[in-house]
């Protein structure tokens, strides 16, 4: 590959624009610029030790027992499930329990998949849409040290990338476990300069689970793409429809004692349905002068839920199931531009741009519910919400081994709520606007052509549900509920190390902080986050991408984080954060040879606080997975996934929170709660096979 004159001496000018090229490329009709090896980014490319764009092979390889595993290819992140699988998975990074996405932005081909203000829960990040097999790339930064970071990045973001183009068109059925099945059907044809791309997926799954899941799930993407490497456009289709029953997280006493299965349910009526449809356009214009990409995206959501965390704790009558829902429309455009300077005689890349995102939510609801019928509304809202985004950065390079950037994002979050709740609505409506200054800046030294360091420091932030923002009085109880503000500040810090001594090998070592103004805090009772106090993070993270051979590749992560809530702890509280994560290791190798590709990948989640005083704590989870493909003819590949190959008896999630049984309260031994831990286990040992024919 050749690059224009004066880039190629300098890799560090290159990298800032790699990115965006690559992104660009792929939604011409030709392959992306991609970087060779199996590193996450290279000594002059990324600008922290904590960034990069994860090999293709990493992501594509491994077995995935849900689309949304996809985002362990991220280092340090990880996805389980607590509940059906239409839900969003529960994402881990940086000591955080993000829940279902808070301070963890996804994207996927440009338009953000977070929800704010969303039904079940703060930054909800519903993956479940995705086909695996079309993602092309996973790009990933963590910490809020660069300008384009976004809503809800704090602890991490990743993007995810769609191809524009197949290699060949092809059909893949796999049947599993559990009455688990799977039909893919994908294509693209192009000529001259045009593309179309197509695929469908239709899957359906039982679980484990003594009640059966039942999931129908149908996904869908038309892509049409015309232009070349320097020039063109874009305009995506995706839909997707779901629905499912639920096995929540149930009492662990229960289990023990016999009273209830391992995989049991205390409420059968449990689960949801959810729909998204998209469509989205880009636009980008690549020269020596510098890039311009602008792009659009309009979405329609629609969810409902029903959950039942404490099942006759509050209700012993009716029980204490709830409905959540969710219905909106949401609207995006941004515009970027990236382009080399002189600053003071000095080489540099300025970047800047502006984005707009608007969400208007006609039902936003919590109701009270028995076998999925409702009994009477908690909250029922109408909310509109807009934020503004301008963000630019400038990268210097001051000596052939020293460059640094400087950056400034400045978003304005404009919100309506307007309450229909018959009793409390109208108090609880109103309006407001919340403004947030956000400076980033970092250094990066090659100490020799094998080594590189970092240093990097931002501030950041993430939006608060904004029913928060103009609470007057809590509709669940009828006191007085404080109000929060909109945006929440977020400042972090972080010294890198990468060592590449070739291609074949990149290891890197992070030191990190963040500290947040308000922590989301996960709410088990009532299945949503609330904000809560201040707290500080810190930890270090390793990770390790080694090419042993044309045939072996090996991969290691490793964190260790601490996360307490700052200051006094209020009386009967401490300042351990709730599940937040302290211990995070994976290790995977991959064997390549001829026809036969073996992918094996070990991940361990260390013990964690269940609450604040560190009573409780979670027990460790070590889960190993097999992924096999054999290449019978051209045609056809087999293939075969192992999960939970150890047949290991985890839990995806703990909690400590007070319930009652039905059983707990007709023998009187429930009284005002029985606290305890509730768990929800992984899965166990189950296979699944795949066959591909290619046309």
């Amino acid at each position: 590959m050749k690059f224009p004159s004066g880039l190629g001496s300098k890799p560090w000018l290159l990298g800032a624009l790699l990115g965006s090229a690559a992104a660009s490329a792929q939604q011409a009709h030709l392959p992306a610029i991609e970087i060779v090896g199996p590193r996450d980014a290279s000594i002059g490319v990324a600008d922290s030790a904590s960034e990069g764009a994860v090999e293709r092979e990493s992501f594509q390889r491994r077995p995935k027992l849900r689309p949304g595993d996809i985002v362990e290819a991220v280092p340090g992140v990880v996805a389980t499930q607590h509940s059906g699988d239409g839900k969003a998975n529960q994402y881990f990074l940086r000591g955080f329990n993000l829940d279902h996405g808070t301070d963890f932005a996804v994207t996927v081909d440009g338009m953000p998949v977070n929800m704010p203000t969303h039904g079940h829960g703060q930054g909800y990040a519903d993956l479940n849409f995705l086909i695996p097999e079309l993602v092309s790339g996973v790009r990933y930064r963590k910490g809020p040290y660069f300008a384009e970071s976004d809503d809800f990045s704090l602890a991490g973001s990743a993007s995810l990338d769609y191809f524009s183009v197949l290699d060949a068109p092809f059909a893949e059925l796999t049947l599993g476990a559990n009455n688990f099945r799977r039909l893919l059907a994908a294509g693209s044809q192009t000529r001259e300069d045009q593309t179309w791309l197509g695929a469908i997926e239709i899957e359906g799954n039982n679980g484990p689970w003594d009640v059966p899941e039942n999931l129908r799930k149908v996904s869908a993407v038309a892509r049409y793409s015309q232009g070349s490497p320097t020039r063109g456009f874009s305009v995506t289709g995706m839909a997707y429809k779901s629905r499912w029953t639920s096995t929540d997280q149930v009492p662990e006493r229960l289990i023990d004692s016999g009273q209830l299965s391992r995989f049991g349910s205390l409420n059968p009526t449990d689960g949801g349905s959810t729909e998204r449809v998209s469509l989205s356009g880009k636009w980008f214009d690549k020269g020596p002068d510098g890039e311009t990409t602008i792009s659009a995206y309009a979405i329609a959501y629609r969810f409902g839920l029903f959950s039942d965390f404490t099942y006759f704790l509050n209700n012993p009558v009716n029980g204490d199931q709830f409905e959540q829902t969710d219905r909106r429309r949401i609207f995006g455009a941004q515009a970027a531009r990236t382009m080399p300077t002189k600053f003071g005689g000095l080489d540099g890349v300025l970047s800047f741009g502006a984005s707009w995102r608007g969400d208007r939510i006609s039902e936003v609801g919590l109701y009270d519910t028995q076998a999925r019928e409702r009994l009477s509304t908690v909250r029922n809202d109408k909310v509109s919400q807009d934020l503004f985004s301008v963000h630019g950065q400038q990268l210097v390079y001051f000596t052939d081994r020293l460059r640094g950037y400087a950056g400034v994002r400045g978003d304005m979050l404009r919100y309506r709520v307007d309450g229909r709740e018959p009793v409390y609505g109208a108090i609880n409506s109103g309006r407001g606007r919340d403004s947030i200054a956000s400076p980033k800046a970092g250094l990066a030294f090659a100490l020799t052509p094998q080594h590189e360091l970092y240093l990097n420091a931002g501030v950041g932030f993430h939006s608060n549900d904004v029913r928060g923002a103009t609470i007057a009085v809590d509709p669940a109880s009828g006191a007085a509920a404080d109000r929060v503000p909109a945006l929440v500040k977020g400042r972090g810090a972080e010294l890198g190390w990468r060592f590449q001594p070739d291609e074949n090998f990149t290891a890197t070592v992070s030191l990190w902080q963040l500290k947040l103004d308000s922590e989301l805090v996960y709410v088990g009772d009532a299945g949503t986050t609330e904000p809560g106090r201040a707290s500080s993070r810190r930890g270090i993270e390793a990770t390790m991408r080694w090419r042993l051979s044309s045939a072996w590749r090996a991969e290691f992560d490793g964190a260790v984080s601490r996360a307490r809530f700052k200051g006094l702890a209020p009386e009967g509280e401490g300042n351990y954060i709730d599940n937040a994560v302290e211990k995070v290791f994976a290790a995977g190798i991959t064997y390549t040879q001829g026809p036969l590709t073996t992918s094996l990948r070990l991940r361990y989640l260390g013990p964690r606080a269940l609450d604040s005083r560190n009573v409780e704590r979670s027990k460790a989870v070590t889960l190993l997975n097999l992924g096999v493909r054999y290449a019978v003819n051209p045609r056809l590949t087999l293939g075969l996934d192992v999960f939970n190959v150890a047949g290991k008896k985890g839990n995806d999630i703990e909690y400590a929170y007070a319930s009652c049984s039905a059983g707990e309260i007709a023998s009187g031994a429930c009284g005002e709660g029985i606290d305890g831990r509730h768990v929800h286990p992984m899965e166990p040992r189950s296979a699944r096979v795949s066959a591909r024919w290619t046309f």
